[in-house]
């Protein structure tokens, strides 16, 4: 497919600056794009890869003008370079056509219309499968799940029994959701396991990368709020309840029936404690052991976790250490001097 590129700022309401007649054939990021291609730059550390980059178009925010490439001034270009990847390269087209023979479907699950299941896929009793839901070969359906439109289960998604999944969520492979919370109890040194009887509701919109783990609750529900993306190898321990619009990082650790406000963001490897609150709109950085809950709007890190300029103090004390150490003992020996100068 091709499109000029006035056709692709008309369709993203951007302006031109250079020739608007170009041909585009293809969508690259910047460092690896060619002639023909598309790109866009957001972060300001990449704006000196525009002088070098050999793509034809680029996407840019409006305090960039005058660089002598082409140029589409827009006012958000990472949001604007998502919206032009269908409009340019077409929809994505997915291999899953119909319902394959060898699916296990049970006799009262209730299929929609235009579903798509794949080879070897199992849909258990009382399963509810959405319009327009496409399932890949392996995937797993337990009984009395619901499952919403068009949403795409990508290879070897298991969802468990009595689980409700919203609209438009996408799931890719290896991720469980519904598994047994972690719950037992310990009596004179043996585990008794705890039932895990709840369930796990995930709303519209959602995203959950691959090999997550969303337990189910130990009563009512492990919760995924509207608009929420999950990035792969997250940890999502029972009664979690997750708010609109966050983002969770790869490798996050979330123990049980923590709070997650809205518009929170998880970074990578950060670790959240047992019961505590991430407030709205709250930012825990990469790696960070959170101990205790987080008010809105904060940023924390470090560990134990807290606000960001104090822990960027405490680690700067620390690299000093070795200085701190070498002074110390400094001051000792001239103390032991002073001593026995006063003693004699």
């Amino acid at each position: 497919m091709q499109k000029t590129i006035r056709e692709i700022a008309q369709y993203l309401s951007g302006k031109v600056q250079g020739d608007e007649h170009v041909v585009i054939r293809g969508i690259s990021g910047i460092k690896e794009a060619c002639e023909g291609d598309i790109t866009f730059v957001a972060n300001a550390k990449y704006f000196p890869l525009i002088e070098v980059t050999k793509a034809s178009a680029i996407i840019a925010p409006s305090v960039l003008s005058a660089v002598g490439k082409n140029l589409i001034i827009v006012d958000n270009p990472s949001l604007a370079f998502a919206k032009i990847v269908s409009y340019v390269l077409g929809e994505q087209e997915h291999c899953v056509k119909g319902i394959h023979p060898t699916a296990v479907i049970a006799p009262d699950a209730k299929i929609g219309k235009n579903v798509h299941i794949g080879a070897y896929a199992v849909i258990e009793n009382k399963a509810v499968i959405g319009d327009e839901t496409i399932i890949y070969s392996g995937c797993f359906i337990g009984h009395e799940t619901v499952i919403g439109q068009k949403c795409l289960l990508y290879p070897n998604v298991v969802i468990r029994e009595r689980v409700s999944i919203g609209c438009k969520v996408i799931i890719h492979s290896g991720t469980v959701i519904g598994a047994d919370g972690f719950g037992f109890a310990n009596v004179e040194g043996v585990h008794y396991k705890i039932p895990q009887v709840g369930t796990v509701v995930v709303e519209d919109d959602v995203e959950i990368g691959a090999n997550v783990t969303v337990d189910r609750a130990r009563f009512d529900k492990t919760f995924i709020g509207q608009g929420t993306k999950i990035d792969n190898l997250v940890q999502i321990a029972h009664n979690v309840i997750i708010g609109r619009h966050c983002i969770i990082v790869a490798q996050a650790g979330i123990s049980g029936s923590v709070e997650i406000k809205d518009g929170a963001i998880l970074a990578g490897q950060s670790g959240i404690a047992g019961h505590l609150t991430i407030g709205e709109g709250a930012v825990v950085a990469a790696q960070a052991g959170v101990t205790k809950s987080v008010p809105a709007k904060t940023f924390v890190s470090g560990y134990p976790a807290k606000p960001h300029e104090k822990a960027k103090k405490v680690n700067a004390a620390l690299q000093r250490l070795p200085e701190y150490v070498k002074t110390i003992q400094e001051l000792k020996q001239k103390i032991i001097l002073l001593e026995k100068k006063v003693s004699s």
